[in-house]
């Protein structure tokens, strides 16, 4: 079955699965649920499209390989009520309003991952082409964090199942477009992975299979995962020579 490739690269990144009130978090590698609502963006599919559109999107059998961890960062915000217009009664509608809210925001930062979907033939070059000319804007888990290089991958449309693809695609370059040299890949040419296992197959549970992206009811089923700790890839070496000398991917 053949799989679709593409690639999260940028400043900020954040896939939370479990808060969405004052401390929000995330994982250390995209959430489904947060793949899929690329997909729809890229695709022009509203939050209450019908159900049957998501279902097909969130079967799809998927990968991601971690070409750079990044940083765990974290943000404190603090978020105040709008200032009441002069006139009588102000005062009173501001105290009523509270003192505002403070949050804890976390994010990785200068992370690289290379994320494959599994699926029919059909299906993947409908989003292959979608990721190239996106109908909406993409972001990286928030509106506010943007990707810093396409997602969508010239060659990201491989016939091969979901682990070859990720174990045969060349290693991707933190910052490939930087005056300063990029960290070099692992010493052991290896990476680190998590796999979605195929139906029967035991593994770690997930809680973030999108059922329905509407504000009003938005709810997330389970799947389970298996992590691969050593998936051997294959490492660019450029034309004019070795890859230069720089920091060790973290």
């Amino acid at each position: 079955m053949p799989t679709l490739l593409l690639r999260l690269a940028g400043p900020m990144q954040s896939w939370g699965t479990r808060s969405r009130f004052n401390d929000r978090d995330t994982e250390r590698i995209p959430s489904k649920s947060g793949v899929i609502g690329l997909l729809c963006a890229a695709s022009g599919i509203p939050r209450d499209a019908p159900p049957e559109r998501l279902v097909e999107l969130a079967s799809l059998r998927m990968g991601v390989r971690v070409d750079r961890p990044g940083t765990l960062q974290t943000d404190y915000h603090t978020a105040l009520p709008p200032e009441p217009p002069p006139g009588r009664g102000g005062r009173a509608r501001r105290e009523r309003q509270g003192a505002g809210a403070i949050t804890w925001r976390h994010y990785l930062a200068d992370a690289v991952f290379l994320v494959g979907l599994e699926g029919p033939e059909r299906l993947l070059r409908e989003l292959h082409d979608a990721l190239r000319a996106p109908v909406w804007p993409l972001c990286l888990g928030r509106r506010s964090f943007p990707p810093g290089l396409p997602l969508w991958l010239p060659d990201g449309l491989r016939d091969a199942p979901l682990e070859v693809a990720l174990r045969d695609y060349p290693w991707l370059p933190a910052r490939p477009e930087a005056a300063l040299p990029p960290p070099r890949p692992p010493r052991d040419g290896s990476l680190e992975a998590e796999l979605e296992c195929p139906p029967g197959e035991d593994g770690e549970l997930r809680q973030d299979v999108p059922l329905s992206f509407d504000w009003e009811r938005r709810a997330f089923t389970v799947r389970r995962v298996r992590r691969v700790h050593h998936l051997e890839v294959r490492l660019p070496e450029p034309a004019d020579g070795p890859l230069p000398e720089g920091p060790d991917v973290p």
